[in-house]
Parts: structure tokens; sequence; C-alpha cells
């Protein structure tokens, strides 16, 4: 781990007390790992649930198709997307290790890519619409769906992005407000263009702005939206970046506001009103997945494939902060050897918790860069692509393969509970004040104590 002088890390303490710290205000989750990305509930969700016997389960609702994303909440409404293959024959679906090693899926049949509205007490089913029916345009890897993206919402607007197949706004009643095409948008390896992996990147709502980041081969940029109308405000050239499947984090302090995206070739910040880059870092994971955090004065960036690494950043950072042989002033701190490939990192509580898709947790300090412990969760096959949600004092890791296991928050690792959801999981689980929602290959199912006798 490489770090700046005990100097230097003060100023960075100093800096993040500047910064108001992030505190929960409701029980929404409005987006992709809830507000601003941080995976923070505001509540104290069981740590223990039983399917078979129904115990702590509120409610659990079926899903057609196939779909990654997770739900989002606001109020009493539940909102997520899937995609439904005309046949409605369950798609071919490959988890694990090996996850179809690469290799895309043969769906040549006509799709449906729906957004769907639930009563969050009950889990009934309010709306549903088709927002978009054709052949799919780009192929999805066999680990992947059609709907990989979280919908983003700011309890008036709902927006679903589908790649391709476009990104769609309605009312939170369901009403279709505007649709915009962004055009083809190629996703796959850089190294083996003729493979098509699917979009995965989520939209962000911030004030009356929409932002995209639409890192693909063909293209790589990111566009600003009027929230109201869909019309493009800014459009960011993001270079000669590669194709990535995160989601932007919009990164707000007095002096400034910035769009940070991962990337491969362009870990970059963007200022939010004119498009220029204010800072950048090179030669990271060239699969670059985890979104962004902003967190104790701070910029938390990882990725991990063909290299791995996890950058402490700070927001008033300049230039090329690419670690060389003297030590950029933009970065607190930096590992080279200890990314995560697939899940997005957790902070809280001056902790940095990561979890790798191989189910090694990582927590160190999160000023200092210093480790604290590493376990390993789970039992068994332990493959990781959900992120960790945290609440009541608990963290939520998602297995692949359904087991979720409770870990207690804090410098030592205590296992609290493993939980069998008896599915596959791929979608980070929601949080909603003392409802946990965990969206399985199958079904939505809401996690609620029992009301007492």
């Amino acid at each position: 781990m490489k770090a700046f002088p005990a100097s230097f890390r003060i100023a960075v303490v100093i800096l993040g007390l500047s910064v108001a710290p992030f505190a929960v205000a409701d029980d929404n989750w409005p987006g992709f790992r809830g507000t601003r990305g941080l995976g923070i509930g505001s509540g104290a969700p069981p740590t223990e649930w039983d399917l078979e016997a129904g115990v702590n389960i509120a409610w659990r609702r079926p899903i057609k198709g196939l779909g990654h994303s997770c739900p989002v909440v606001w109020g009493d409404r539940v909102f997520l997307t899937t995609a439904v293959p005309l046949s409605e024959k369950r798609p071919e679906l490959k988890v694990g290790w090996l996850g179809g090693t690469g290799s895309s899926a043969d769906d040549e049949a006509i799709w449906t890519w729906q957004v769907l509205c639930y009563d969050l007490r009950t889990g009934k089913q309010l709306w549903s619409h088709d927002a978009h029916s054709s052949k799919p345009t780009i192929a999805r890897h066999l680990k992947a769906s059609h709907a990989n993206s979280t919908p983003a919402t700011n309890g008036n607007y709902v927006l679903a992005f589908f790649g391709s197949e476009g990104l769609h706004c309605y009312t939170t009643a369901g009403e279709r407000v505007w649709k915009k095409d962004l055009g083809r948008l190629h996703s796959g390896p850089y190294d083996a263009k003729e493979l098509e992996w699917s979009f995965a990147s989520s939209p962000v709502i911030h004030g009356d702005k929409v932002i995209v980041e639409c890192d693909c081969l063909n293209d790589a940029f990111i566009a600003v939206l009027d929230l109201r109308t869909g019309d493009e405000i800014l459009r960011i050239d993001r270079e000669d970046e590669v194709a990535t499947w995160s989601t932007p984090a919009i990164v707000e302090t007095a002096d400034r506001t910035q769009i940070v995206c991962n990337g491969y070739r362009q870990m970059a910040g963007y200022d939010l009103s004119t498009g220029k880059k204010l800072w950048h870092l090179r030669d990271g994971g060239d699969v670059p997945v985890p979104t962004p955090l902003f967190q104790n004065g701070l910029i938390y960036l990882t990725n991990a494939h063909g290299g791995s690494h996890t950058f402490a950043i700070r927001p008033d950072a300049s230039g090329d902060l690419t670690p060389g042989d003297k030590a950029p002033d933009g970065l607190a701190w930096w590992e080279s050897r200890d990314g995560s490939y697939m899940p997005t990192p957790l902070v809280k509580d001056g902790l940095l918790y990561m979890c790798n898709d191989n189910g090694r947790l990582s927590v160190r300090d999160a000023v200092s860069g210093e480790m604290i412990y590493r376990r390993r969760v789970g039992t068994g096959t332990r493959t990781y692509s959900a992120s960790a949600v945290a609440a009541g004092g608990h963290l939520y890791f998602c297995s692949e393969s359904g087991q979720v296991s409770v870990v207690k928050e804090g410098r030592a690792f205590e296992l609290v509970a493993s939980n069998d959801m008896k599915d596959i999981v791929m979608a980070t689980p929601a949080i909603a004040g003392d409802r946990l929602l965990i969206r399985t290959a199958q079904r939505l199912i809401c996690i609620q104590a029992d009301e007492a006798d």
C-alpha cells in the first residue's frame, strides 16, 4: 500500500471534516446502491430469515424474463426493470467462476423491455409498461441480462436505461414522459471485439439533470440530459476509453461539482457544468465495473481485471494522478494489488469494506488505507457480483449462489447470520427503512421482521 506522509493524511482528515458528512435522511433508495450510490440504509432490516418457513418474509413476487437491475424505492413504491423474450422461455444464465467464459448468449428472439412498479407494503404490482420491443441490438454475456442497469427516481420521475434500446422516462404514476435513443452501444472486451456483453451503467439523477456514462467500443461519452425533456445539455468525450460497466458518481463540494467515472484509460473527474476534465488516472483494470464513492472527504475508485487497484483521491485534485516515481499531490493513498473486480465497495464510519468477486473481504482504514483485516465471507461456491449494502450496524453480502452473509460492522470480523435465498442472486439489494429487498433470478422478495403476536 502506498501512502503519503502523516502530515498529508492529517490534511485529508481536515478536508473530510470540512465536507458535510453523509446522513440518511429518509427511507428512500433512489438509484443504484441508494442515495449517492453509497449502499447505506436508514433502518435496521432483519439479519435472519427463512424463505421456506416464511419467517421475516413480508412478500415475494415472481418476475418474468431476466434482469440483473436492482430495485429502487421512493415512498411506498418499488421500481424494477426486466427483459422478457417473446417465447417467455427462461433465458440461459450461467453463473459462478466460469460464467460462460466470456461467451455471448444466442438471443435471437424478440424481447420486450419492461418497467415495473410495486407497492412496497404489499408487493402488489401497481403498473407495468413495455418500454421497447425488438431483437436485442447487442448480445449479452451468458452471465448477464438485457436489463442490467438499475433505474433511478426522484419521486416524480423514473428513469430506465436499456443501453442500445434507449433511455426511458416515466412519471412515478406510470405515464410515459420521453424516450432518448443514444444509438448503438457496443459493450464488450476491447481485445475481443467480436464478443458482446450487454450494457450495465445506470442513470444518475442530480437536481434537474440526468447523467449517463456510455463507455462502449464504438463510442465513449458521458451525456448530461434535461430530466424533464430528455434534451441533451452536454456531451463529454471519454477519448480513448474502452467499454466499462460502471455507474458514474456525482461529487459535490463547496468549490465544484464533478462527474467521476471509473475506467481503464480514463478514470477521471469532469466538471458537471462545462465537461472539462479536472483530473485523471490511467492503466487500472481493463474491465471496469465498480462505481466510484465519495465519503470521508475522499473519492474512492477501484477495479480489477488485468490489474488490481484501489485509489483514494482528494476531490480538489487536478491533472494526471497516475502513480509513478513521484507521488501525485491529489492522491491520499493507493493500493496496486488489492482492487475489486465486480462489487462496488462500501465506506462507513471511517472503514472501507471491499468484497471481491471471489468472496475475499478486505477492510481498511478509509483515510490512511491501512489494512485492518481480510476474511472470506460465505461458504461453498463463493462468487459475488452483487455489491454489499449496510444498515443497522450490519453489512449484507449476496453471493451468486444465493447465500446472504450478514457481517457486523467494525474492525473485527463477526459473521452474524447466513441466509439462503434458494435462487441465483446477481442484483445488489435495496434497503427501505426496516425492509430489505432482494431480487433473485426469478423473484423480488421483501424481508421484514414479522409483527409480534
